[in-house]
């Protein structure tokens, strides 16, 4: 049912009034002066940014289409002062780089060494090496929770920049270049790389590229320190062309196995990229056809020079910004305008932005919002001047599908359809409603851990409190036993004797990362649908209805819509002008914008 609606509503964008006629479909002319309107500024802000305002619309739609593009893809004059950096947690200690790669590897260099992370093991006693087990997971807990301040940090940015592309194609180059803070491990390295993407996005893709191939979340993301000379890592190299430039079947497996040796020695240290020479293979290799001692650098610029990659990446933005279908013949056409420009983003994007193709009835209002784009598109329209911390915004756009610095896989997000399932599409009206009738109950998970392992911590936490010692408070749940039980069981026999204890490790890890690493906001969304409505001039309950469905719906919506949305409203006022309401109506017109963003029609943008 919920697809059935999904598609009536695409469909509906398809009659669309103003849309454009269906023979722009494929044209890459420029619109002209005489072609452009508000309803056609709206699209290219919704599409370019976050979700626009009316005023911003209105201000959009008074320049010519070329000056309203070059506004958004040239911004590098638009002043962002504003937005503040990140306010980093001082979280991160000597001792911690390189990171091991798993607990076990870490308590047996301590036992080897008799110290790891920068923390000796105790000469003798109980639970020896307990206080590197413990600082082991203290990095993994702080660096998790790091992380989830960094993608606020980024969604208050996407809420509030004045250069909203800028923000768009970070987003785009997180899920192209996707790399995971689980297997990362380290907030500093996905800031540095997010910073990346901000900096470079709308920029020359070579950059960004050699940028991304020598950055330490990615190198650490690919195994990198395992890429050595005479034992080549085909992981790299392998990513760099399936995924990151040319496409799959594009290349050969020789193509693969002699640019992974290209690549030997590249590594990071901390934050910063080296090359170690001794594990560098300097020797000539055979890629594409042509022979030399080409380091990584020399690769990217050979696959640069192949066709293929400029088109497979001028599709990738394509569907990105415009729409899920394109042509081999549009996507080659693309192509030649990245590769003519030398791999600048800019032009391209002025091609697509400009094109008849993207204000064409199979593009305006067809397109499924990201759950990034929808919670970020719908402050946006709320006036939020920040992104409240209840609902927190982690969770809910990791419940729709997309958390920020944790992408499913390294292809990034699939887009489109995969993001409305019955079930996804439930998700996103339960967002809506947590948004305009917020749970003041709610407990942040980041100042108190709510998933199975918080749930376990919870449990050691509350053990401890009672009396119990450390071995019994640490049984696992389901062989737990009652608590006097337990409390006796203890007072009869000796702590444990053992070298660590992995859970308590991971209870006091979470206890010290909360004690450093700062809080989350968690404010609630302050909304006044009752002054937007007002200031929009509404007089009745039908004024208000067109004048939310312009603000927040892209799609536009059927007769039979909006007469229910309107006896909807005049139901719950008790009348239908707005003026005997207007000390009363903000419930009613939260429970209208519930329904309205809970329905198939403002999920496409």
């Amino acid at each position: 049912m919920f697809g059935l609606a999904l598609a009536g509503a695409a469909a509906a964008g398809v009659a669309a009034p103003g849309a454009g006629p269906a023979a722009w479909s494929g044209d890459l002319r420029p619109i002209t002066a005489d072609q452009w309107n508000a309803e056609r500024a709206a699209h290219l802000l919704e599409r370019a940014g976050f979700g626009p305002t009316p005023e911003e619309i209105a201000r959009f739609a008074a320049m010519t289409p070329q000056q309203a593009v070059a506004t958004l893809v040239r911004p590098q004059g638009i002043d962002n002062s504003h937005l503040p950096p990140f306010d980093a947690s001082d979280i991160h200690e000597p001792g911690l780089e390189p990171f091991p790669a798993s607990r076990p590897a870490t308590t047996e260099a301590a036992k080897a060494r008799g110290e790891a992370l920068g923390v000796a093991a105790k000469p003798e006693g109980n639970r020896r090496l307990q206080p590197v087990v413990n600082k082991f997971f203290y990095w993994l807990r702080a660096s998790r929770l790091e992380t989830h301040r960094v993608a606020y940090w980024w969604a208050n940015r996407m809420l509030l920049t004045q250069r909203p592309l800028e923000e768009k194609m970070a987003l785009f180059w997180h899920g192209h270049f996707a790399t995971h803070e689980d297997k990362v491990r380290d907030a500093r390295k996905m800031l540095q790389q997010l910073q990346l993407f901000q900096a470079k996005g709308l920029g020359n893709f070579r950059e960004l590229m050699i940028g991304v191939a020598q950055d330490p979340a990615m190198l650490a993301f690919l195994d990198a320190g395992v890429n050595v000379k005479g034992a080549p890592n085909e992981n790299f190299a392998r990513e760099i062309m399936e995924m990151f430039t040319m496409g799959v079947g594009n290349y050969s497996e020789r193509d693969i196995r002699e640019a992974a040796r290209a690549f030997t020695g590249w590594n990071y240290d901390d934050l910063r990229f080296v090359v170690n020479r001794a594990q560098h293979d300097d020797s000539d290799k055979l890629v594409f056809g042509r022979r030399g001692p080409f380091d990584g650098v020399q690769v990217i610029d050979l696959i640069l020079e192949q066709p293929v990659t400029a088109e497979y990446l001028a599709g990738r933005i394509y569907r990105y910004l415009a729409r899920d279908e394109i042509t081999p013949e549009l996507r080659k056409r693309l192509g030649a305008v990245l590769r003519d420009n030398r791999y600048e983003i800019a032009p391209l994007l002025e091609a697509i932005f400009l094109s008849r193709d993207f204000y064409s009835p199979e593009v305006v209002g067809t397109r499924i919002k990201s759950p990034v784009e929808l919670v970020v598109s719908t402050y946006r329209k709320l006036g939020l001047k920040d992104v409240p911390g209840v609902p927190d915004f982690n969770d809910v756009t990791g419940a729709l599908g997309q958390h920020l610095l944790y992408p499913p896989t390294v292809a990034g997000w699939a887009y489109g359809r995969s993001w409305i399932t019955p079930g996804l599409l439930m998700e996103r009206g339960n967002f809506a409603r947590d948004v305009l009738f917020p749970d003041f109950t709610a407990l942040p998970h980041d100042r108190f851990p709510t998933n199975a392992t918080g749930l376990e911590i919870q449990a050691v936490h509350e053990r401890i409190s009672r009396g119990l010692d450390i071995t019994a408070a640490t049984v696992p749940e389901g062989k737990d036993m009652a608590g006097g039980e337990a409390m006796a069981m203890s007072n009869r026999m000796s702590d444990r004797d053992e070298e660590f204890n992995t859970r308590y490790g991971s209870y006091r890890g979470w206890q010290k990362a909360v004690e450093v690493v700062k809080p989350i906001p968690r404010t609630m969304a302050r909304v006044d649908l009752s002054g937007l409505v007002v200031a929009s001039g509404s007089r009745t309950t039908a004024d208000a209805v067109d004048a939310l469905s312009r603000r927040f719906l892209s799609a536009p919506i059927s007769a039979a819509q909006r007469t229910a949305w309107v006896e909807f409203l005049t139901r719950e006022l008790g009348t239908d002008r707005i003026e005997r309401a207007a000390t009363y109506m903000e419930d009613g017109l939260r429970m209208l914008l519930h329904l309205m963003l809970a329905s198939p029609d403002y999920q496409l943008g």
